[in-house]
């Protein structure tokens, strides 16, 4: 097992890529704490997960809240004795709308969320890896990061998400000869999320699949892959990449 005894904290655990990723890492012989803002949606994803009584914890955490963010991951350390892993997997997105018609609140809801949020739980579990004198993170991004698409607009969504790119590589520099290490994977089009409505029509997920180089759209699996790899100690001297895991679609013109 390639995560044997590790704990690890996944963030946005209730969604399909953070349940997913929590699903390999237990898979992997890892200890999981799966955090949420709603309770009674965490709880029915963590019982989907194999060995969720003995090998899961679900602990409703508010990343927008400094003090909650703090007692939490305390309780985390002072349960487990360390901490190994954090994958950051929440995250907010928008409807998409014109910049210009976009009112500030939910600018400040994106950001407080995407970026602060990611912020304030990795700051927290930093003093606990250092004590530790190791750790992985995990930053779950995106390839709007990189690129605009035409007629979707999600600037701030998109500026959001550029930010972790240079926060992993920032992290991932400032903690090398603490033995800390920091990754970022940035998702393609994902069968996850807002875009899963879309795919119950044939002929829009055909178009889909259409567009990308593998001839298919990205699956939750395909992501939590490339997170047991980074969080794994075959990645031990892998430090501030991003990972697009998107099936070629950054490599290609279109």
């Amino acid at each position: 097992m390639r995560l044997k005894d590790k704990v690890a904290i996944v963030t946005g655990a209730s969604s399909d890529i953070g349940l997913e990723i929590s699903k390999r890492f237990v898979e992997e012989g890892a200890n999981v704490v799966l955090l949420g803002r709603n309770f009674d949606k965490l709880e029915k994803a963590r019982k989907t997960i194999k060995n969720y009584a003995t090998k899961t914890v679900g602990i409703p955490c508010d990343l927008t809240n400094e003090a909650q963010v703090l007692q939490t991951v305390e309780q985390i350390s002072d349960h487990y004795g360390k901490l190994d892993i954090l994958v950051n997997s929440a995250g907010l997105i928008n409807d998409p709308i014109h910049f210009h018609e976009m009112p500030e609140s939910d600018w400040s809801a994106l950001i407080n969320t995407n970026l602060y949020g990611t912020f304030r739980i990795t700051k927290s579990v930093l003093i606990k890896m250092l004590e530790n004198k190791s750790g992985s993170i995990i930053n779950i991004g995106s390839i709007s990061s990189e690129r605009a698409i035409p007629k979707v607009h999600l600037t701030v969504y998109c500026t959001t998400k550029a930010a972790i790119n240079m926060f992993t590589k920032g992290i991932a520099i400032e903690y090398a000869r603490k033995n800390i290490r920091c990754n970022c994977i940035n998702p393609g089009i994902i069968n996850a999320g807002m875009i899963k409505s879309y795919l119950d029509y044939p002929e829009t997920r055909k178009v889909l699949d259409d567009k990308q180089p593998l001839n298919r759209i990205g699956e939750p699996i395909d992501v939590a892959n490339a997170a047991v790899y980074l969080a794994s100690d075959e990645a031990s001297w892998v430090s501030g990449i991003i990972l697009n895991v998107d099936g070629g679609k950054s490599a290609s013109e279109g």
